[in-house]
């Protein structure tokens, strides 16, 4: 009979190797649970190794990932306790007018969502953000305007802000060129146990 620390160990293990096939996927946890019709909660208890899946639930989840039972309890390498990230080899991602790149793994680690972000000056549109959680922005270079709740905060080079992002919020690139800062956004989970949500998952206000 297994004992309660094997248990516990095999539930930490197919929490990480969830996580690892969710993230190796570029799927939300609102995503995954589409896809099997389990609740966000529960996915997000399972990642933290914090409930028991049924038989049913690993064979949902087996059939969403495409994989077997079996590889649903996989080992996952030891992770490791620091995170590097090559400033050459920093994946670079656009979308709506931003230009950013992630400074950490969102695989490794749930709490803190750091990148470098450009903020075209040639950005289009007027649709603002909300998302739960908090961010912080560290300008670099060039002028930016931060709107919170509908009031703007113009920033010059080394001026920083820390705002709620439950709030309607924007980034424009004032004076005529792009913005370069360092943005780091800290998600407040829906239950101790949730993880964060890209800046592409953000809901436009429109």
């Amino acid at each position: 009979m297994a004992s309660e620390q094997d248990i516990t160990s095999q539930l930490a293990g197919l929490g990480f190797r969830l996580r690892d096939l969710r993230a190796n996927r570029g799927w939300t946890l609102e995503e995954l649970a589409e896809r099997t019709g389990l609740s966000k909660p529960f996915l997000s208890r399972l990642e933290a190794g914090d409930r028991q899946p049924s038989i049913a639930a690993v064979l949902t989840l087996a059939r969403a990932f495409s994989v077997s039972v079996g590889a649903m309890f996989e080992s996952v390498a030891p992770v490791d306790a620091c995170v590097v990230i090559r400033g050459d080899k920093v994946p670079v991602r656009r979308n709506e007018g931003l230009t950013y790149a992630p400074l950490s793994s969102n695989a490794r680690f749930a709490n803190l969502q750091p990148m470098k972000l450009i903020v075209s000056h040639r950005r289009k549109g007027d649709e603002q953000y909300q998302h739960d959680g908090e961010e912080w922005v560290y300008v670099l270079s060039g002028r930016l305007r931060v709107s919170v709740a509908g009031v703007p905060h113009d920033l010059d080079p080394g001026d920083s802000a820390h705002f709620d992002s439950r709030q309607p919020h924007r980034l424009t690139a004032l004076g005529g060129r792009d913005a370069e800062l360092i943005l780091v956004a800290c998600p407040v989970p829906e239950s101790e146990y949730d993880f964060p949500r890209s800046i592409r998952q953000h809901r436009a206000i429109r």
